[in-house]
């Protein structure tokens, strides 16, 4: 995992170098000319200015300069508080005005040739380090080149956007001490369990509670999720639905009837779930459920007596409400962790107002109150335990904005838990897993069942081998 900081965690970790400050800042320019060279592809006859502030940021615009000088380019350096409106023409625009810790509006000149890359230092000038809110007008970086660590704003809000393609450098400075990070491919196929060679199907035994009369596609998209992503055996109840479910033909369905009070005279059908939960490794409830107050009472049941880690999305989140922390915090001792999934809609419902610009405080927020694993869904989705690390997904574009996508993540990470990983670990890699089945769908007229098509081609990509694979007995 790659670490992220915030700018006073930044400044911190600076203050805490054993080495000078001019030479992290010659070793933070030599990064910088490094990659303008990349972007040049070249350097006989280039052109580059360099807009430097008067802090580090420019001080290490400047390094650079005389870096590339050196490779003979011809570089020219223009202070940022006297910038003209437009740059002199030039093959690549060095953006160093401001760092992390830049408070105001950025009107940012515009480059002298239209076209022109622009790399920017540590992050894109104008654009809040810890939020990633951007003030004024910065430049949109091709690539920005950030030091040691990434910073939240390189992952929110528009400075996800304005930052490009992200180069990490290393400088020196010892991140390790990070609270959140950055999750990658390597680490989703270190948390992918190999199965036993004696294994079978109720070692990774999963039961989806989902859909409601009528409601049936969340459910069955959840449910063919979770068997593509590690479920063996999958019990899916749609209740008062009887054996009227659209599940998938792997899918085992099984009635749930009863009172819809868990005071009522049968318990209702938590109480028949709760009975029932001794064969399996995970549970998830909520999508397509519905909202009545019978429904939610149950869900409220199921969650309290639930041992085993229990997912919950969709209308499930609603039902828990602004009672989340209450209900978690009621179940027995030793129990397993509960995930929660929301967008920003019932991550409100669950905290009482919607997530504020510092998502990762918000996440991490959530996550101690209600003592669950909180998965705040987003262009990069943040996954926080009470007493751990934030795990940082940024996978995925806006093609997964479509209906069912959420039912098709709650399956990948039932189906991850059932299959034995950790649930953090199955929500990061859930999340990671379910955006590269979309970059790997098409470009346009993607829907939800798209994405459980691809989860295989996902799988392989990120943990090695092809879709298919023989392996001939020795």
């Amino acid at each position: 995992m790659e670490p992220i900081v915030t700018p006073d965690e930044m400044a911190a970790t600076d203050a805490a170098a054993p080495d000078p400050v001019d030479e992290l800042i010659e070793r933070a320019g030599a990064a910088v000319a490094r990659s303008a060279l990349r972007l040049l592809g070249g350097a006989y006859g280039r052109r580059v200015v360099v807009v430097a502030g008067k802090g580090n940021n420019g001080a290490d615009g400047r390094a650079a300069a005389r870096r590339l000088e050196q490779r003979g380019i011809r570089c020219t350096v223009i202070d940022a508080a006297a910038a003209p409106a437009v740059l002199p023409a030039a093959d690549l625009v060095i953006d160093a005005a401001y760092g992390t810790g830049f408070r105001g509006t950025y009107e940012a000149p515009s480059p002298g040739r239209r076209g022109a890359p622009v790399l920017a230092v540590d992050i894109p000038s104008g654009v809040d380090g810890l939020t990633g809110v951007a003030a004024g007008r910065p430049l949109r970086a091709t690539r920005t080149i950030t030091f040691a660590a990434w910073k939240p704003g390189l992952l929110l809000a528009d400075g996800a956007d304005l930052a490009g393609e992200v180069e990490l450098a290393d400088i020196g400075l010892d991140a390790s001490a990070a609270r959140s990070w950055r999750v990658t491919a390597a680490d989703v196929a270190g948390w992918l369990p190999d199965p036993e060679r004696d294994t079978h199907k109720w070692r990774a035994a999963a039961w989806l509670i989902a859909g409601s009369p009528g409601m049936t596609g969340a459910a069955r998209l959840a449910a063919a999720s979770a068997m593509r992503s590690g479920a063996g055996y999958l019990r899916i109840s749609t209740p008062g639905a009887g054996t009227e479910v659209d599940a998938p033909i792997e899918a085992v369905v099984s009635p749930l009837e009863g009172d819809g009070h868990a005071g009522g005279p049968d318990g209702g059908w938590a109480a028949t779930v709760l009975d029932g939960l001794d064969r399996f490794r995970a549970i998830a409830v909520g999508p397509g459920l519905g909202t009545d107050e019978p429904t939610a009472d149950q869900v409220r049941s199921l969650v309290v007596g639930s041992t085993i880690p229990t997912v919950v999305d969709g209308d499930g989140l609603r039902a828990l409400g602004a009672a989340a922390a209450s209900v978690i915090r009621s179940r027995p001792a030793g129990a397993a962790p509960v995930v929660l999934t929301p967008h920003d809609g019932e991550f409100a419902a669950l905290d009482g107002a919607a997530p504020e610009a510092d998502r990762f405080a918000a996440v991490r927020g959530l996550a101690r109150a209600t003592g669950a694993v909180v998965l705040l869904k987003g262009p990069t989705t943040l996954v926080a335990a009470a007493d751990g690390p934030i795990l940082a997904v940024d996978q995925g574009d806006a093609r997964l904005a479509t209906a069912g996508s959420g039912d098709v993540l709650t399956g990948l990470i039932l189906g991850l838990v059932a299959s034995g990983v950790a649930p953090l670990q199955a929500a990061a890699a859930g999340a990671f897993l379910h955006g590269r089945a979309g970059d790997l769908a098409w470009r346009r007229g993607l829907v939800a069942g798209d994405l459980v098509d691809h989860l295989p081609a996902a799988f392989a990509e990120v943990a090695g081998g092809s879709i298919a694979t023989h392996h001939a007995r020795l």
